[in-house]
């Protein structure tokens, strides 16, 4: 199978749209863009994420093929994140959304308190 059908629910495209769809994933991909990064770096750059979940959230980008893990032999040991070339192209729709939500968020959460 070379593309998927989203609308199929038997599709594995859901699997993928619930990756990228992932706040934590949208928010290493942002980071990473920038080059790799250590574990402390990404997380304090993102914020709000606690260890558990930014290391499940790495594992997982890194099993679907979006990042790569680099240990390096020092003491002590340093491991470094970086974009594969799948994940970088990524890049561009998952930075459109979020400037779209920069760019909304005021508007967004006028309304919500108006239907409050």
């Amino acid at each position: 199978m070379d593309t998927g059908d989203i609308f199929d629910p038997n599709c594995p495209t859901r699997v993928v749209l619930d990756r990228i769809g992932d706040k934590w994933s949208a928010l290493v991909l942002l980071c990473l863009a920038d080059g790799p990064m250590r574990f402390t770096r990404l997380r304090s750059r993102i914020g709000g994420v606690t260890p558990k979940v930014l290391t499940q959230t790495l594992r997982t980008m890194e099993q679907d093929g979006l990042i790569t893990r680099e240990v390096f032999a020092e003491v002590p040991p340093r491991v470094e994140y970086a974009l594969t070339d799948l994940g970088r192209s990524l890049h561009d729709p998952i930075s459109a959304v979020a400037t779209w939500a920069e760019t909304h968020v005021a508007e967004i959460l006028r309304r919500r308190e108006r239907s409050a």
